[in-house]
């Protein structure tokens, strides 16, 4: 059975490249483009992996990654975060939260995949 991730990615190009390249490795990628209901979809599709933006409209990574780390299910679910904004408090924040990697954009494939496979054991 093919693995599953959730992206959380508002942009779509960004969100259409890491599909691609997570398909190519037999990924099942379901995208979402904002973050309003973003934990409850997670919840009902249990992925092996969850990609999260952290600019989003609706709600922040940050919002969403602390409610999957409150929810008893999901607070060992494999976390990467993602964003443009590389500054350090941004980083502090999401290893406080929980996040499992953090990934400045732009990243390169290789960087992506390898992390992926990092987070998931595969």
């Amino acid at each position: 059975m093919a693995k599953h991730v959730v992206l959380v990615e508002d942009e779509l190009n960004i969100a259409e490249a890491i599909r691609f390249l997570l398909g190519r490795e037999g990924w099942r990628v379901e995208m979402l483009a904002n973050g309003t209901n973003a934990a409850q979809v997670i919840r009902a599709a249990k992925p092996d992996l969850v990609m999260l933006d952290v600019m989003l409209p609706g709600k922040t990574g940050f919002e969403i990654l602390a409610e999957l780390r409150e929810d008893a299910a999901l607070d060992d679910l494999p976390v990467l975060m993602l964003t443009a904004r590389g500054q350090a408090r941004d980083r502090e924040m999401a290893e406080q939260a929980g996040v499992s990697r953090f990934m400045t954009k732009p990243f390169s494939n290789t960087e992506m995949l390898s992390a992926v496979r990092e987070l998931t054991g595969t």
